[in-house]
Parts: C-alpha cells; sequence; structure tokens
C-alpha cells in the first residue's frame, strides 16, 4: 500500500489522519509538524503522498509545496488539507502542482478517497 507523510502542525489533526489512513490499510511514512521538516522527510523517506497543511508555522504548505515539486521531486503527489473557505489557497496549490485536498474537519471516507485517486494516478 502507499507510504503517506503526514504534515500538519497540530498532533491532533496528524493523529486523526493518521487513524484514517492507517485504518485503510496505508502505510505511515512519517509525520513533520511544519513545511521545513515536510521538505527534509520528503527529500528522505520518499512518501508516494503527502497529506500537507497549509497554515503552518515556520514555513507553510504552500512554500513547502513549491520546494517539494521544484527541488526534490517534480512529480510528488501532494494533497493539501485546508479548512473551509480557504479555497482560493487551495487553487492556488493546484496550479503549482498539487494534485488534491481535503476539509477539515476530516470525514473519513473523503480522505480515503481522494488519497487514493491521488495515488492512482
Amino acid at each position: 500500500m502507499a507510504k503517506v507523510l503526514i504534515v500538519d502542525d497540530t498532533a491532533f489533526m496528524r493523529k486523526l489522519l493518521k487513524n484514517i489512513l492507517f485504518g485503510a490499510g496505508f502505510d505511515i511514512a512519517g509525520e513533520a509538524e511544519n513545511g521545513k521538516q515536510a521538505v527534509e522527510m520528503y527529500r528522505t523517506l520518499k512518501p508516494d503522498v503527502v497529506t500537507m497543511d497549509i497554515v503552518m508555522p515556520e514555513m507553510t504548505g504552500i512554500e513547502a509545496l513549491k520546494q517539494i515539486k521544484t527541488t526534490v521531486d517534480k512529480d510528488a503527489k501532494v494533497v493539501m488539507c485546508t479548512a473551509i473557505g480557504q479555497e482560493n489557497i487551495v487553487k492556488t496549490a493546484i496550479k503549482l502542482g498539487a494534485r488534491g485536498y481535503i476539509i477539515k474537519p476530516f470525514q473519513a471516507p473523503k480522505v480515503i478517497e481522494e488519497i487514493k485517486k491521488v495515488v492512482g494516478e
């Protein structure tokens, strides 16, 4: 099954996503709590897909997405995690190469469906 890197500055959100994805049979490659960590961990773990929060300290999800796509792996599969009302940011992320998005609060079936869709591309 696909290896997922979970990126969110909130431990609760990381745990929630981890439980949803692990329960669906995905491998959890690792967890990062900011964009800077995400870029470093992507480099070493080479996950199949990344769930990337947008609003984080040190480096935002958008900046991390940009850096991963331009300096590490242009084919990286990144799914943005967003709160309702951040649609414009999601549009920017898609233009920068994000493959999809999931909306908080997470609904397990939607999360699983989006990750499977992106991994199966």
